[in-house]
């Protein structure tokens, strides 16, 4: 018999996306009605492909992915952020149809303006609503933790951080006693309300709404045992591999002929997201040739003018899967070192030229990476790809370095944007720049790239750590 795992959805899950799509038709109408005008059949079939777009963009964004509870500058961001993707997708339809003809453009401008305003509005309302039902006791649900652990204190303070889950703490229960537990660093925050017989009983008494396991999965008896009192009440449960206390690389629940599996160490870009991203990188690649053409060859002329060797060079890096590419940079330094022992550029560098202190310095070096992610072989924005001879060298010191090879690397990245540039001359700070590679990961959406991309184009001129 097979069963399959259904994700857990509220009320509002639902809800949201259709107060989204209220905000948007309303602020239409709004500026209509100001501007004396009809809600006529031009103006619906504008709003409801706006709608359209505007949830798409949503979900590829991350808006209806993530939760923002506690974060409404992040939810605005979100909103924003989709909002203006969609706003281009209309001038494009518009341009491409002249529809934008049956609207003045006084309109269109207030309603780009109102339509992010009253959509956060609504989402601010509905919070409001949802902490005011959570207050008085509807939707919430009472919840106790069986185990006492690491990964179980990790469950309460999830709790205890997102009230929007509608879950009241009853407390933690364990056979163990409360001394032995070294993993509760506050005995009086993380105490025990009773043993797992206890629980049981409360659970049958209906006192307990929900119970999650949290017992390391090498207890398995203790875990049947628990399972089969359970099934003699009505309360729900949850079973929490203990695995989730290690770091996680984009993880997702799957199913393998009807058996399902949770991933570990996995790429965020299957289907739609991979599709989405590789058209807005050849898209916005294609852009950026264009309009770095003249720029290119003039700095193409003077590397070859002011020192001898090639234009342009290629170094091998791993790329997607750890599959072996060829990195394309403007020559800024008299060598090529591409072997088993390449050395990093270091501040004075000798090896490097006049013109290619001032390219590396401006990052224009690596605009020739554009056609790497034209052919495919980069992204815009990922894990900067290291030398094949960095990598080897890294790879058996840093716990999880060839993780960041999931996918795709690129021209620029979250750690580039936050001041991981330059030479990595110690441990740490290979570690720090890691890190950032491995949020990038778990934390994917298109708007975050093009966070990541704006950002670049603000830090690639400042940072002195460039060489």
């Amino acid at each position: 018999m097979r069963l399959p795992i259904l994700p857990h959805r509220h009320w509002w899950d639902f809800f949201q996306p259709c107060l989204d799509a209220a905000g948007v038709i309303a602020s239409l109408a709004t500026v209509k009605w100001i501007a004396r005008g009809w809600v006529d059949d031009t103006t619906l079939a504008m709003g409801l492909i706006a709608v359209i777009v505007f949830l798409l963009t949503g979900h590829l964004t991350g808006l209806y992915r993530k939760s923002h509870a506690g974060s409404a500058n992040m939810e605005m961001s979100s909103i924003v952020g989709a909002w203006s993707m969609t706003v281009l997708v209309l001038a494009l339809l518009a341009f491409a149809t002249r529809y934008g003809q049956e609207f003045a453009r006084s309109v269109m401008l207030c309603w780009i303006i109102l339509a992010p305003t009253m959509i956060g509005l609504g989402r601010m309302c509905l919070r409001i609503i949802q902490q005011g039902l959570l207050q008085r006791g509807i939707g919430t649900r009472r919840i106790a933790v069986a185990g006492l652990n690491e990964l179980g204190i990790q469950m309460a303070d999830n709790v205890e951080h997102d009230p929007s889950l509608g879950f009241q703490m009853v407390g933690f229960f364990d056979d163990r006693n409360e001394l032995r537990s070294e993993e509760a660093p506050s005995p009086a925050k993380y105490s025990l309300e009773g043993d797992l017989t206890e629980m049981i009983q409360k659970a049958r008494e209906g006192e307990i709404d929900t119970i999650f396991i949290t017992l390391p999965m090498r207890a398995e008896d203790r875990i049947r045992y628990l399972l089969e009192q359970l099934s003699d009440s009505t309360a729900s449960v949850y079973i929490v591999p203990d695995f989730f206390v290690f770091e996680l690389l984009h993880s997702r629940w799957t199913s393998m002929g009807g058996i399902p599996a949770v991933s570990v160490f996995e790429n965020p870009l299957f289907g739609v997201d991979g599709v989405v991203k590789r058209l807005t990188d050849v898209a916005i690649a294609t852009a950026a040739l264009i309009v770095a053409a003249i720029p290119m060859l003039a700095i193409a002329i003077a590397v070859k003018v002011t020192s001898p060797g090639p234009v342009f060079f290629r170094q091998r890096r791993y790329g997607l899967d750890g599959r072996e590419i060829l990195v394309w940079k403007f020559r800024s330094m008299r060598t090529c070192d591409n072997g088993a022992v390449v050395k990093q550029a270091t501040k004075g560098d000798p090896r490097v030229t006049r013109l290619g202190n001032v390219l590396r310095r401006t990052s224009l070096d690596e605009l020739p990476q554009l056609f790497n992610v034209i052919v495919g072989t980069m992204s815009l924005v990922g894990p900067r790809p290291h030398a094949l001879a960095h990598n080897e060298q890294y790879r058996c010191r840093i716990r999880g370095y060839m993780l960041r090879h999931k996918v795709k690397p690129g021209i620029t990245g979250l750690a580039q944007v936050n001041g991981c540039r330059g030479e990595t001359d110690t441990i740490d700070k290979m570690e720090r720049r890691i890190d950032w590679d491995h949020r990038y990961i778990r934390n994917w959406s298109l708007w975050l790239d093009l966070k990541i991309l704006f950002k670049t184009l603000r830090v690639a001129w400042s940072q002195p750590e460039a060489y």
